[in-house]
């Protein structure tokens, strides 16, 4: 009787589950079957749904319920706290899988070559997310000194990031931020958050419901400048075209011809304004210098040499986030993916690596929402099982459930697994039912490992 097909899932986001589901809903499961194991460098999994979302989303945090009811699937497996190149290496899971499927994601931030940007009090959005996120591998301080912030960057991080510093630790309380959190962000000091981008309102990246939560704060009163409401027939086309591009412009032209209010913290949306250089004194970030820009006719900007020096104490980039390169497998260093072919990991020699497979933001970058990782994941897994299907995968030598639990034993590998998330998550419930919250999130990786019984 034939085994069933074998894959490794490395990475337990969205991307790594939705790849998941489709294997389960594929023909294959029915007849011979598909075993999954996926693997987590964290203890815990979702990724950057939990990592990667402010605490004040419980609506893309409901996206967990879809995924739960995937990894509940007797087929698959949750090795959570196996780091890939570290635990395990891709000769290692060649040995137990048919197939592997790399979803890693991307955590770290995008580089911003503007002269000052390494300066004392100039951020990666990335690491200020983890902080207030609870990630057990960032620093449990942040520094919230400085009174007037910019933010670079015109997508929902951005948003995120401005609306967290704008909003009271009060605000925050009832969510899942753990005490070191809260403690942070009660001693910040931010009254101004001036968010800039260097397009117009047509451009920005903003979702219309992200940018529209930004004003249901009663201590946030957003402002935007009548003078950067403009569109040139680039963005007209693009109004037409993208309804969700419309939805932002609406909303902005509407918070530019209303009366400033006096809710305390003043969040400044900026447009038109390019970050030019972070200006210092002392090693320290004391300021932002910008060059005025212009629509071109196209949706572009020119700049028109009119310069503006901002008075900021802090600065933080939102300009994108950047994967972690994977040991042995092929990479591209402009674009930080994996090159392939529809998921199908390609090597330099043009040749597909066999077996190996890419999907969700290591594939084609941290762009687009949740729900464009799930058409990525078909497509992957469709050209798995094609290659499957006309004998294209390798044979591998141990591909048998204990194989994989003697080898991570042998290494004395700690690792988590779905019943442990099942306990985490009761013990995070646990520690917020006394304060009436849903949850407080368990910080170090030493106590989520002890509290999922690793």
């Amino acid at each position: 009787m034939p085994r069933p097909l074998r894959v490794a899932i490395v990475g337990s986001g969205p991307a790594g589950i939705y790849a998941a589901d489709a294997l389960l809903k594929s023909e294959v499961a029915a007849e011979p079957g598909v075993s999954i194991d996926i693997f987590e460098r964290m203890p815990a999994p979702f990724g950057l749904i939990r990592y990667g979302v402010a605490p004040d989303h419980p609506r893309i945090k409901g996206i967990i319920t879809a995924l739960h009811q995937v990894l509940d699937k007797p087929q698959i497996r949750l090795f959570g706290n196996v780091d890939y190149g570290t635990d395990i290496s891709l000769d290692d899971l060649r040995a137990f899988y048919d197939g592997v499927i790399f979803a890693t994601g991307a955590t770290a931030d995008r580089s911003m070559s503007v002269p000052g940007i390494d300066l004392d009090g100039s951020y990666g959005a990335a690491d200020f997310v983890s902080w207030y996120d609870g990630h057990p591998d960032v620093p449990r301080t942040w520094p919230l000194e400085a009174e007037k912030v910019a933010v670079l960057g015109v997508g929902n991080v951005a948003l995120d990031i401005a609306r967290v510093l704008a909003k009271t630790a009060d605000e925050l309380l009832p969510t899942e931020i753990p005490p070191n959190v809260y403690e942070g962000l009660k001693a910040n000091r931010a009254k101004e958050i001036h968010v800039f981008g260097r397009r117009g309102p047509a451009q920005a990246k903003f979702s219309p419901m992200e940018l529209r939560e930004l004003d249901h704060s009663p201590n946030i009163e957003v402002i935007v400048d009548p003078e950067d409401i403009d569109y040139d027939e680039g963005s007209i086309a693009t109004r037409r075209g993208n309804k969700q591009a419309d939805m932002v412009a609406k909303t902005l032209e509407n918070w530019a011809i209303r009366d400033v209010g006096d809710r305390p913290h003043k969040l400044f949306l900026h447009f038109f304004e390019s970050p030019v250089e972070v200006l210092g004194e002392d090693g320290k970030v004391v300021g932002l210098r910008t060059e005025r820009t212009e629509l071109d006719g196209t949706g572009n900007v020119k700049g028109t040499g009119t310069f503006n020096t901002w008075d900021v104490g802090a600065v933080y980039r939102a300009v994108g986030y950047l994967s972690d390169k994977l040991p042995k497998l092929p990479w591209d260093l402009d674009s930080g993916t994996v090159p392939d072919e529809g998921g199908r990991v390609m090597q330099e020699t043009g040749e597909h690596l066999q077996s190996t497979y890419v999907t969700g933001w290591i594939r084609r970058g941290p762009v687009g929402l949740i729900g464009h990782t799930k058409g990525d994941a078909n497509e992957t897994v469709s050209n798995l099982l094609d290659d499957y299907a006309n004998g294209r995968l390798h044979t591998p030598a141990s591909p048998t459930l204990e194989a994989v639990d003697s080898f991570l034993a042998e290494r004395n590998v700690r690792f988590t697994t779905w019943q442990g998330w099942y306990e985490l998550d009761a013990a995070e419930k646990a520690l917020g039912e006394p304060e009436g919250r849903e949850r407080v999130k368990i910080v170090e990786r030493e106590d989520m490992l002890r509290a999922s019984g690793a």
